[in-house]
């Protein structure tokens, strides 16, 4: 199996990486900002083209009221910013929300932040990899025709890639990230030139096509509702912002500082990039619609099912800078890739926050465990899992998708930043040196507004989208919340019945006696390995077990015991139903009963073999039955294996794998004689 799996896995992810080069993986800012920040770069791709879409149910007139919707977006993002930035500075241990809310406000509001931060978490692999499927899809058919199959090879593909290691990862996304934020801003300055210097009309493709309104002259609590829906669509711009509060440890020294400044240069370039799309967007007329083949309307005709409604970003592209050109080709396929690479975020937020839910023991310990490129492995393959049934499921819908979406990020905001007030109180009662106070009472209002303002939105999003789709999102962190709880629950049962008492107890007491059983089957080298060993353990009580399956093996079995002589009693137990397990098990719960102060020991012969297909073949009544004894108190299970030619031959070829060395290896030194880099101490 080894043999199998080793050098595909070596392949796939590259050669496992010593513990003590962990320091190796650490983070300088210009590649965290696209690791920790591309899905809120990113969802500016799909974030305008979601506030639009909600207002068409009001026809064009109410794409007006989107420049307020954008000014009230880039202020919740200055302030979610301006909070986080609050956060990494008191926090940097990596914790996020979760320690935040956990320290401040009570375990069960911590895991109400891990539920939520984990649905969206999942939901961000799942929105961001089939919003780019579909920005693919306007370019080549074949994508759009087989969606979630594409969707689900790109899940695939950025498993592998994150299972090689966070920096190696964050390199290959760097590059695309950078492209797609230098290919926008090309693009709003070069829209802004034509626009308001050249003066030239700006025409997005769909300027031409009227919105036929499915709900006209709305008014009052009607009309603000829609605007709160579509302000609540609007603030997916803001999700992963928190992941660069939980990534803190993975950044270069000063960590505090330079997670601080990623975020700022995040909030910065998120922000300007949206407003500009959507200020390009309102100059060249784009006209989107919830249902573009009947609310898309040409010359007065609907559109039709073969109309493929393009996003907001690709129609200002093709205004800007004209349809089929360098520059729209190069955005498109930036774009579609800086999706893709989104999910990265998620990559790298859930499988730490998974770390550190297995630590507190509300998770499985396995999420603790870095893997061979010192990633933790369990927790990137259970997101992809996780996010490839979403996918399934919704089809790669977008639009779809994007319903589920934000609830869980706005539940961690609003519960982190009223931890965050705490924690200052908190602070602020034995503190006495006047400048810090003055430092703490500052970052104490921060906090506060932010708390306010990430409720009202809450408020805000449930309201809206419940009855959307939200409803989803919730369901899944109350599941997410249950099963967490209910794992605490049994680690700490597990704990207490495990706990060494101070006061002596019957497993501390020497047993009365040990009763060694030896099970056999044939006369044969194993078997006389294992009565060897038995006799050495120096057991109060000896016996060799055999169970009668076939009339002529025993009485054969028999024989051949007596003419070797050997001097240990041979026990045979009758199986009228030719079963090997109940009767062992039934004759040791007898000895059991008999002699409740002794202990059992059943010695079995096993066979080691080198091949994964031999392991089919051979020792499967051994491992039922130390499956069955497990549960039995008392006894004692010892394997005496025994090799087999071809697992000496599997450790020789183990040995030359060990000892192969790649071309050019003798020039860089062995492997094992490499010294972890001492840090630069630049803090870049």
């Amino acid at each position: 199996m080894s043999k199998l799996t080793d050098l595909p896995k070596r392949i796939l992810i590259g050669r496992a990486l010593r513990s003590d080069r962990l320091g190796e993986t650490l983070l300088p800012k210009r590649i965290a900002l696209p690791v920790f920040a591309s899905d809120p770069l990113s969802s500016v791709a799909y974030a305008p083209g979601e506030v639009l879409l909600v207002l068409s149910i009001a026809g064009v007139s109410a794409y007006t009221f989107s420049p307020w919707i954008a000014v009230a977006v880039v202020v919740l993002m200055f302030t979610v910013v301006a909070s986080y930035r609050q956060n990494v500075h008191a926090y940097p241990s990596g914790g996020g929300d979760y320690e935040v809310a956990n320290t401040n406000l009570g375990p069960k509001a911590g895991l109400t932040v891990a539920s939520a931060l984990l649905v969206d978490y999942v939901l961000t692999v799942a929105v961001s990899i089939s919003s780019g499927v579909e920005n693919l899809g306007s370019a080549i058919p074949f994508v759009v025709e087989n969606k979630v199959f594409c969707a689900i090879t790109i899940i695939v593909l950025l498993t592998l890639m994150n299972l090689r290691g966070v920096r190696e990862s964050g390199k290959l996304f760097a590059i695309p990230t950078y492209v797609f934020v230098t290919g926008v801003f090309i693009m709003i300055a070069w829209g802004a030139y034509k626009g308001l210097i050249a003066g030239d009309t700006l025409k997005a493709p769909t300027a031409g096509f009227e919105i036929k309104a499915e709900e006209e002259g709305l008014a009052g609590f009607a009309l603000v509702f829609l605007l709160l829906r579509a302000f609540s669509s609007g603030c997916a711009a803001l999700t992963g912002v928190e992941a660069i509060s939980n990534g803190v440890p993975a950044f270069r020294k000063p960590k505090s500082r330079n997670a601080a400044t990623t975020l700022a240069l995040m909030g910065a370039l998120a922000v300007t990039m949206f407003c500009g799309i959507i200020g390009l967007a309102m100059a060249s007329d784009v006209r989107m619609a919830e249902q573009p083949a009947h609310d898309l309307l040409s010359n007065g005709v609907p559109v039709g099912a073969d109309y493929v409604q393009d996003p907001v970003i690709s129609q200002v592209a093709a205004a800007v800078f004209g349809d089929g050109t360098f520059f729209f080709v190069l955005l498109a396929a930036a774009t579609a890739l800086v999706l893709f690479l989104a999910a990265n975020t998620a990559y790298n937020g859930f499988p730490l926050l998974g770390s550190i839910l297995a630590q507190d023991r509300y998770l499985p310990r396995q999420l603790h465990t870095r893997g061979d490129r010192l990633a933790f492995s369990n927790g990137i393959v259970l997101l992809a899992g996780a996010a490839a049934l979403l996918v399934w499921v919704y089809g790669a819908d977008s639009t779809k998708l994007i319903q589920l979406y934000i609830v869980g990020v706005f539940v961690s905001f609003t519960l982190s930043q009223t931890g965050m007030v705490r924690h200052w109180n908190r602070l602020l009662r034995t503190e006495k040196d006047p400048a810090r106070r003055r430092h703490m009472i500052r970052s104490r209002a921060i906090n506060t507004f932010g708390a306010f303002f990430t409720g009202l939105v809450l408020v805000v999003v449930l309201a809206t989208k419940f009855t959307h789709g939200a409803w989803v999102a919730l369901l899944g962190m109350v599941i997410f919340y249950a099963i967490m709880s209910a794992i605490r629950r049994h680690y700490d049962r597990v704990s207490e019945e495990l706990a060494a008492p101070d006061e002596p107890t019957d497993d501390s007491v020497r047993p009365s006696r040990v009763h060694a059983i030896v099970l056999v089957s044939k006369i044969h080298r194993p078997t006389l390995r294992a009565l060897a060993y038995a006799k050495l353990m120096r057991v109060d009580k000896l016996e060799a077990v055999s169970i009668s399956v076939d009339t002529a093996e025993t009485k054969a079995l028999r024989e051949e015991w007596e003419r070797r002589g050997i001097n240990v009693p041979l026990k045979i137990l009758d199986s009228p139903y030719r079963e090997i397990t109940r009767p062992v098990i039934e004759y040791v719960k007898g000895l059991r009963r008999e002699s409740p102060r002794d202990v059992v020991s059943v010695v079995i012969p096993e066979y080691v073999v080198g091949h994964w297909y031999e392991h089919l073949l051979h020792n499967q009544s051994a491992l039922r039955l130390k499956g069955r004894l497990l549960f039995t108190p008392g006894v004692m299970v010892t394997s005496v294996p025994y090799q087999l030619e071809s697992s000496e031959a599997a450790k020789q070829r183990a040995r030359r794998r060990q000892e192969w060395n790649a071309p050019g290896s003798v020039r860089r030194g062995p492997v094992h004689e490499e010294q972890p880099r001492e840090p630069t101490g630049r803090g870049d």
